[in-house]
């Protein structure tokens, strides 16, 4: 039996559409049928070979979302036909990378949850940043990453400020949940950030490695800059901001196979939706585009039928 994939020849290269065969899972392995896989920007590091020892040809997508087909003996946590996701990397062994083939994956039962999407990034980022309720929390940027940041953000009891460059941005972000947004075409981050007595967390989903860079003396005093965006280019921050306000700068990736079965159990029970915009598999190399050139507004998700 084949099955249908796009894969990367070599580092640089086009995207192809291929067949390939339909892997069978081993022991302990199952093998879903992918309904939909999301892209992101971390995809551009197997794209263009950005990632050291990586092996092509090669098929990229680490946000897979569908249902077991079949289970491999010793299976005992899940069933044919149950609804799952394989997130990132399936739990910090990059196995699940490897294994990843189209409209078939095959992953071990434990890398499995119950579904997957990238809320996980910033939901992990956030309960984990050390913010309490009540505190203050700006999220910069409202796109594929940003617009559940402030969503979790807001239900998590954060005072939340949304950053955004362009005043079209602001009812998006107070539907989302922002009680207040900051556009900074007309007005100063870190002045606007100062006057509430600066942030606790500022979650800098934007992959703009000048415009994360600009806004860390918006931070309080042991204030905490998380960055789960990914800029291919490097911060430019001085010194002193950081020594004089406590300041520390945190990076985020995503999470474990619970991290994202807290993720989605959360989002049920508080009411947080991803917004994302669908492209057949046919047209990945189109959807890769328009999301690396940010044409997307939010999260580009491929779907296999």
């Amino acid at each position: 039996m084949k099955m249908k994939a796009a894969q990367i020849g070599k580092p640089g290269g086009d995207f192809e559409l291929v067949e390939r065969e339909v892997p069978e899972p081993g022991r302990g392995q199952v093998r879903v049928k992918v309904e939909a896989c999301g892209i992101c920007h971390s995809d551009v590091l197997v794209k263009e070979g950005l990632w050291p020892g990586l092996q092509y040809p090669r098929v990229p997508g680490h946000e897979v979302a569908g249902k077991i087909d079949k289970v491999g003996d010793g299976v005992t946590a899940w069933k044919k036909g149950q609804r799952v996701g394989v997130g990132w990397h399936g739990g910090h062994d990059f196995v699940c990378d490897e294994c990843r083939r189209g409209d078939f994956a095959i992953c071990a039962q434990r890398k499995v949850t119950g579904i997957d999407f990238d809320g996980v990034t910033v939901f992990n980022a956030l309960r984990n940043s050390g913010a309490r309720a009540g505190d203050v929390v700006a999220v910069q940027g409202i796109g594929g990453l940003g617009h559940l940041g402030v969503q979790y953000s807001r239900q998590m009891g954060f005072q939340t400020i949304a950053l955004g460059r362009g005043k079209d941005k602001e009812p998006l972000a107070k539907k989302l949940g922002a009680h207040r947004y900051i556009d900074s075409n007309v007005a100063d981050p870190v002045a606007e950030l100062q006057k509430l007595g600066g942030a606790r967390v500022i979650l800098a989903t934007a992959p703009s490695a000048k415009a994360i860079s600009s806004v860390v003396e918006g931070l309080g005093v042991d204030g905490n800059l998380l960055i789960p965006a990914a800029p291919s280019d490097p911060l430019t921050i001085g010194v002193f901001p950081l020594l004089m306000g406590r300041r520390q700068i945190s990076g985020w990736y995503s999470g474990t196979a619970r991290d994202s079965q807290d993720t989605l159990e959360f989002s049920a029970l508080s009411g947080v939706h991803p917004m994302i915009e669908k492209f057949p598999v046919s047209r990945a190399a189109e959807a890769y585009e328009q999301m690396h050139s940010g044409k997307v507004r939010f999260r580009v998700v491929l779907t296999m039928s």
